[in-house]
């Protein structure tokens, strides 16, 4: 392991030359050697803990500061990861740069990604995780709630309220830079996320605790048909999707999610109170999309790519409109268990 220059090298050389400094062990008693030691740890130890760089080294940390890594890990992640998505790289890219930039922020920041399944909405939401955090996902200062898991029962719903305001208060208090994931918002009973409300909204403080570092995120199939229709208009038109600006779609997203019925944002007051930042469209994936998602999962299983069972593989998804069958039904969602079948890992 190459050692960091500054505090960390200092603080290894302070201990190597700990045995050097204390007296000949003959010459001591036994407590008052042990004594010494003692104190000389405790010294290293206090020494360690007073460079929070240094403890963060070795120890997972909250985010107290911009690190510049961060905004540099998430393009580049999207940049060779995900297909098809230019809208979501630039939005989400420029948001999170943004607001890890912004020493005075005024609220939260929150993002809405929309899509159909297999689009990449749950793997930005991954990306962008890892790069704030290197545990990603694991880590103590991410949380991931699933509507269908944590929330199931609609007549729980002031219970649900409850513990969520008392996990997200605990945890921000922790650490101010949590990062929290709500996943299957279109399946959240209506209601239930209007309890947070409080702490996306433009407060300083809330009974003490400042929410403006923390980010949300929350990921839904609503909004998906407009997408498509938005896509769709662009192709039938003879434009391509890279066409496509946010100006184009996010206004009717917006629209479309909270007039859906079935959507946990119905009439929600984040949107009618503007709390959401950015409703980010993950548009349906073409075939060509698709060839790239099972290219690179072959690659990352560490074998060859075979050009004939690729195209197979592709062939073998269902696309839509039933007449043109541009779009994948399920973008890139089945391709690990079908590259399972023709290929012998």
């Amino acid at each position: 392991m190459k050692l960091r220059r500054g505090p960390l090298r200092a603080v290894l050389a302070l201990v190597l030359l700990l045995p050097p400094l204390l007296p000949p062990a003959s010459a001591v008693e036994p407590i008052s050697l042990g004594l010494a030691i003692a104190g000389a740890a405790a010294s290293a130890l206090t020494g360690f803990i007073s460079y929070p760089r240094l403890y963060c080294y070795f120890r997972e940390c909250c985010l107290q500061k911009h690190d510049q890594r961060v905004a540099a890990a998430l393009q580049e992640n999207l940049d060779k990861k995900l297909f098809g998505q230019h809208l979501v790289s630039k939005v989400i890219v420029k948001a999170v740069k943004g607001f890890l930039n912004n020493t005075n922020a005024k609220k939260p920041l929150a993002l809405s990604l929309h899509g159909w399944t297999g689009t990449g909405k749950n793997f930005v939401s991954k990306i962008v995780a890892e790069s704030i955090y290197k545990r990603g996902l694991q880590s103590k200062y991410v949380h991931q709630f699933v509507a269908t898991l944590h929330f199931p029962h609609a007549h729980n719903i002031n219970l649900y309220k409850d513990q969520l305001q008392s996990w997200i208060r605990g945890n921000v208090s922790i650490c101010p830079r949590s990062l929290f994931i709500f996943d299957e918002m279109d399946k959240m009973h209506a209601g239930l996320i209007d309890s947070i409300k409080p702490f996306l909204d433009y407060y300083e403080l809330l009974d003490g605790v400042s929410y403006r570092q923390a980010i949300f995120i929350f990921l839904s199939n609503a909004g998906a048909e407009k997408i498509t229709e938005v896509a769709l208009d662009f192709w039938r038109n003879g434009r391509t999707r890279e066409d496509i600006q946010l100006s184009d779609i996010q206004n009717a997203l917006s629209m479309s999610v909270f007039n859906n019925k079935n959507s946990g944002f119905w009439h929600s007051t984040l949107i009618d109170k503007n709390l959401i930042d950015y409703f980010v469209p993950f548009l349906p994936l073409e075939y060509k999309h698709v060839k790239m998602c099972i290219r690179v999962e072959i690659k990352s299983r560490g074998y060859a790519v075979d050009e004939d069972i690729l195209t197979r593989i592709a062939d073998e998804m269902t696309y839509f409109p039933r007449e043109e069958g541009i779009y994948s039904d399920k973008g890139c969602k089945t391709v690990d268990a079908k590259l399972d079948y023709y290929y012998d890992f």
